[in-house]
């Protein structure tokens, strides 16, 4: 029997098949675009596990036909399971979890694989992005430790347990594991993202900008949501710098236009320009442009960290579209049942409406309703650094309908933990001054 790279017997008719499956496994797990070059070989290869990925791949593209378009491969891979080691059909099984919509099932199977089969990385993989979607950072970090005693050698592994620690906010732990993972393989983006997130949150600000210029040629042929997500952190670091035409000249040239279509990039759009009005950037005519690629997501709700993200986007862009996915939000919240309800009921339609009220001027309602939501905003799922974005609308919110004290609170304790924050330090002096501790200002900045 064939094996793939990480050791893991494989069903396949010939070596074509193997290095099909080795391009989506290894790709995946390193961030690399060749992942998507099974889409190509399922066209000409019947293997259940060629299959079973190529419905990975367009179930990744996270729109509302995703599942519909992953159908036709899924069809052939479970059509096949017969012929199949155990390992394959319990990853076939929760491909096929996923395209149903029942991330519950489909993380127990990714977590059974975990403990029985290792080497199967593409299978934590795809867990981490289950539990990272649902909120769930110590399933992540569970996950990634059963691997650890049979797949330590593999440096991605050790990037994706770094992340899984971050976002378990064991910050030592992870700055250990990424930069073992970076001393085994220099080339690791996942290990560069997640020793990035260490970084901002414990406010090395200079030190995560310098660490990412020095990692960043090694940021090629990955795909586009990896190379743009790690040029957004990168401006992220700029802004907090007030260095704010190297974060203008980041956005145009590194973080929108690699694939202007994909969800991840889109969202990474958005929040960039968001920080960057929020930290009183004048973005120009960048709203628009962005707005014609949202106006196609208005029918998607896969997912409602990206919904929430996209009506911001719309909204900003004024376009109609906004309140017409406003209302599918609504809808579908109304009708999602199971895991999925509390998510798109209790925090999703909240924060919607608390995003589109902050975009179109009703500062009173985004502190009404974003506060509601706010506490429960790990259940939609992103990072701690992608849901800040948040946060920091809630906190414009209250300087704008003159809840000072109310921001003082949160800028003051945001300050503690970035000293080398210029745009915390921007927005909290007129704060002060505000409350009458102009001295307190002074001394801010």
């Amino acid at each position: 029997m064939w094996t793939d790279s990480l050791g893991n017997p494989v069903t396949v008719e010939g070596e074509a098949g193997v290095g099909a499956l080795n391009d989506f496994a290894e790709g995946f797990i390193a961030s690399e675009a060749r992942a998507a070059n099974v889409l190509e070989a399922a066209l000409r290869d019947d293997s259940p596990m060629v299959q079973a990925y190529a419905a990975a791949v367009h179930l990744f593209a996270e729109t509302r036909n995703a599942a519909a378009n992953s159908r036709p491969f899924l069809a052939r891979a479970l059509a096949g399971q017969g012929r199949c080691t155990p390992r394959e059909r319990r990853f076939i099984e929760a491909i096929d979890a996923w395209a149903g919509s029942d991330i519950p099932r489909a993380i127990a199977l990714h977590e059974q694989q975990a403990r029985e089969y290792p080497r199967d990385l593409a299978s934590l993989k795809l867990g981490h992005y289950h539990l990272f979607n649902t909120g769930n950072s110590p399933g992540m970090l569970r996950l990634a430790l059963a691997c650890l005693p049979a797949a330590g050698d593999v440096p991605y592994l050790h990037g994706m347990l770094a992340f899984a620690w971050e976002q378990c906010h064991l910050l030592e732990q992870a700055e250990a594991a990424a930069r073992r993972a970076i001393d085994m393989c220099r080339k690791e983006p996942w290990a560069h993202h997640a020793l990035a997130h260490v970084m901002l949150t414990q406010g090395r600000v200079q030190e995560g900008h310098a660490f990412l210029e020095e990692v960043s040629p090694t940021w090629i042929g990955l795909n586009s949501f990896m190379v743009t997500h790690n040029w957004w952190h990168q401006a992220l670091f700029a802004l907090e710098m007030a260095r704010h035409d190297e974060v203008l000249a980041l956005y145009d040239e590194r973080v929108w236009g690699v694939a202007k279509d994909y969800s991840q990039d889109q969202i990474n759009a958005v929040s960039l320009l968001a920080r960057l009005e929020l930290a009183g950037v004048d973005v120009g005519e960048r709203w628009q442009d962005l707005g014609g690629y949202l106006a196609a997501r208005v029918q998607d709700q896969v997912l409602p960290f990206l919904d929430m993200q996209y009506l911001y986007g719309l909204a900003r862009a004024g376009r109609a579209e906004a309140g017409s996915l406003m209302r599918n939000i609504e809808q579908h919240a109304d009708l999602a049942l199971g895991h999925r309800a509390a998510a798109w009921q209790q925090v999703c339609v909240p924060a919607s409406r608390g995003l589109m009220a902050h975009a179109q001027g009703d500062f009173e309602r985004a502190v009404n309703e974003l506060g509601l939501a706010l506490p429960r905003l790990l259940e939609i799922g992103g990072s701690h650094a992608q849901r800040d974005l948040f946060a920091q609308v809630h906190l414009d919110s209250l300087v704008r309908t003159g809840r000072l004290a109310a921001a003082q609170h949160l800028l003051q304790q945001q300050i503690r933990s970035q000293p080398q924050s210029q745009r915390l330090k921007r927005q909290a002096a007129p704060v002060y001054a505000a409350l009458g501790l102009e001295p307190v200002a002074c001394g801010v900045l």
